[in-house]
This record gives structure tokens, sequence and C-alpha cells, in this order.
């Protein structure tokens, strides 16, 4: 959705978000009368569960049904499934579409590939899907060794932003690095800190430059404050899991959801 917007793909590809509860059925659409803000019915399919979606595309699906899906109405298929992919197909695959001045604007160029790959590789392993390994660990080892690894991370981190030319991880230009990076950071505080036990620091107290980083990204580029839903993410994870908050009660906290900029 980041990307989507960045590119100025908003009149060229729709969209339909899911109800934020995922439960026993997996992923449902939500009803109009529901009102559920940023989210709806499938316009396009009618379907009342995501697995449906699937299934239209293949009957014989047995994997899992997750978001997001890039989806194809001429074929009425599904393209991908994978949001890394997805997201560099849109950097070139829908230019014909867009006005000119989003036209071979990549966030994966040449220059820094490399580095964002290799800035992919570790942060995927141990932040994006760090807090999952820490959160829905089974034993105290398990636990102790994803959440210590997340947090050396996020101290690497904050010395990268430290020591970057930019406001970037990669200097002045923003990359598809901060891109994967932000969704993980922006629900730290409100909901990773306390749902998935990573609270041996957070990112509004401990890390300033990373925290600074989020909050140029939120406030001043409408890509990734538009797309961000506090709701949905307190609720999603707090009302979802009931192996990890059996009583699935919804922490008001942090408030702020986002600190303000300081001028």
């Amino acid at each position: 959705m980041i990307t989507r917007k960045l590119k100025g793909l908003e009149d060229v590809i729709s969209f339909s978000v899911v109800h934020w509860h995922l439960g026993p059925n997996g992923w449902r659409f939500a009803k109009t009368e529901e009102n559920i803000p940023d989210a709806g019915p499938d316009e396009l399919n009618g379907a009342e569960y995501l697995r449906e979606i699937y299934f239209s595309a293949n009957p014989e699906f047995k994997g899992r049904f997750t978001v997001p899906i890039l989806w194809d109405k001429k074929l009425k298929t599904i393209v991908n499934n994978e949001s890394s992919e997805i997201i560099r197909m849109l950097y070139t695959e829908f230019d014909e579409f867009v006005e000119n001045q989003y036209k071979n604007l990549s966030f994966y160029s040449p220059e820094y590939a490399k580095q964002i790959d290799e800035l992919n590789e570790w942060i995927y392993d141990t932040v994006n899907n760090g807090v999952y390994k820490s959160g829905f660990a089974t034993t105290q080892e398990a636990y102790e060794k994803n959440v210590l690894k997340l947090f050396e991370s996020l101290d690497r981190i904050e010395e990268i932003l430290k020591n970057s030319e930019g406001p970037y991880l990669l200097g002045k230009t923003i990359t598809e690095a901060d891109i994967r990076l932000f969704p993980t950071i922006i629900r730290f505080d409100p909901i990773y800190v306390q749902h998935f036990k990573c609270n041996i620091k957070m990112i509004r107290h401990d890390y300033p430059a990373i925290n600074k980083w989020m909050q140029h990204l939120y406030w001043d580029i409408p890509a990734f404050k538009d797309t961000t839903n506090f709701e949905h993410i307190k609720k999603h994870y707090s009302k979802s899991h009931v192996q990890v908050n059996p009583y699935s009660i919804t922490p008001i906290g942090p408030v702020p959801d986002i600190l303000p900029k300081q001028e």
C-alpha cells in the first residue's frame, strides 16, 4: 500500500481491505454496516472470506490464505501473494499507466541494490520476522534467543541511521529498505512491546535516530501516514491471537500512538 501510493498507482490499482480480525476461518471482508474504518466488502468478487479468492484462482489450493494479494481482474486469478515481490512489480510493471513524474521511479535502483539486499536479509530475519519469533515462542529459550537478536538488530539500525548522510537508511534517498522496515517500526511501541514481549526498549524512549526516521516518514510523507491505521493494528493483534492474549483485551496505550515531531 505504501509503494502503491509512492508510485502514483492509486487510480490504476484499486484495493479492498479485510476486516482487522483474523478468525478461525481466516481473513474476512467487513460488511458495510459494520462501519470498520478503512475496511469494507470485496468490491471485485463479492467474497465473504479471503479463502474464497484463493479457491476461485485454484480450487485445489492447499497453502495459507495470506494477504496481500495482487489480483488480475482480466484473467481473474492471483498474480502474487508475497509483499516483497509485489512491491518490486509495482516499481516497473504499471509504468505505462502512471503520470510522467512516476515513470521509472524505483526504490530498488541499481546504485543501491546490493546494499538494499543486504539490509533486507538481516532486517527481515531478525526484525520484521523477529517480533513474531519472539511473540509466538513457546519456550523461554526460544523467546530469549529471538528477542535478544531483535534488539541487537535495532541497535544496529540505530547506528546506521545515526551515521547516515540523510534521513533514510541509505542516505538522502528513500529506498525499499525504508519501505520494508517501516511497518514493523510503526507497530513496535503500540503493540509489539507488550503483546509480543519485545519490551527491552521502546522506539520512542530508547532509539532517537529510529524514532526520528519513523516520524519523518509518518508525518512528512503521506504514503506512510495514510496507509497506517492504529485501530487496525491494535485490534488485529490483541483480538486475533487468543493464544497470546486469551481475553482479547486491547491496550489503550501508549498515548499517543506516535509522538508528534519535535521542531
